[in-house]
């Protein structure tokens, strides 16, 4: 079977959905993920013992298990148990923002601690409320530190979104096998899905790249 070019140009409107959806529902649960992730890496770094506790379990009983796992326990499972029932993109939405939050607590927890301690006491000493230490002198030089990691784990969060096939999202993966049962073009979908994925992170990846050097630290 000859490769053609053409079905793949023909599919493209309709894969162009699923970017859109693709790109929606990453971008969502990445920055739902960063603010979750954040407040659970605080919680590891700085907390008491039973709220390092609580972050702790959390993290542990996502990164233990996998992202299709808990999608469907938010989307089949929870209506059982609590009554909570959500359409399939909030439930993928949902699933990357816990699933990227652990992942991105413990990035945080480790650019912060890597940061000396002197300049938080430093900022300390000055008379300087914590809070302010932590956002105008250990944040900026955390964050600067956690930004490889961060890009890393946008990418698996982009990726992730493939998954979520299984509780019917349109997005890209979805598009392209609905286009493959009607078509029987198999090689040529998947070839265009596949081209499709790496252009959203080679560009993520170029974002990823300025943004580093912008704010290397020398």
């Amino acid at each position: 079977m000859e490769f053609e070019w053409s079905v793949i140009w023909d599919a493209l409107p309709q894969l162009m959905v699923g970017v859109k959806l693709t790109i929606l529902i990453s971008l969502a649960g990445i920055i739902g993920g960063f603010v979750l992730g954040v407040i659970a890496g605080l919680m590891r770094a700085y907390g008491n013992s039973f709220i390092n506790a609580i972050a702790f379990l959390y993290i542990e009983i996502i990164r233990g298990t996998p992202i299709v796992v808990q999608v469907m326990f938010i989307y089949f499972a929870l209506p059982m148990l609590a009554e909570i029932r959500l359409d399939p993109i909030t439930a993928a939405i949902a699933s990357i923002i816990i699933n990227a939050g652990a992942y991105i607590a413990e990035i945080v927890r480790g650019a912060i601690l890597s940061v000396h301690r002197g300049l938080k006491e430093a900022g300390l000493a000055l008379g300087l409320p914590f809070w302010k230490v932590l956002l105008y002198i250990v944040g900026p030089l955390a964050f600067r530190r956690m930004i490889p990691s961060l890009g890393n784990q946008c990418i698996i969060s982009l990726k992730d979104t493939s998954l979520f096939i299984v509780i019917g999202v349109g997005e890209l993966t979805r598009q392209g096998q609905e286009i493959m049962a009607s078509s029987f073009r198999a090689v040529e979908i998947w070839s265009g899905v596949a081209i499709l994925y790496l252009i959203l992170t080679g560009t993520l990846t170029l974002m990823l790249r300025i943004t580093e050097k912008r704010m290397r630290i020398l």
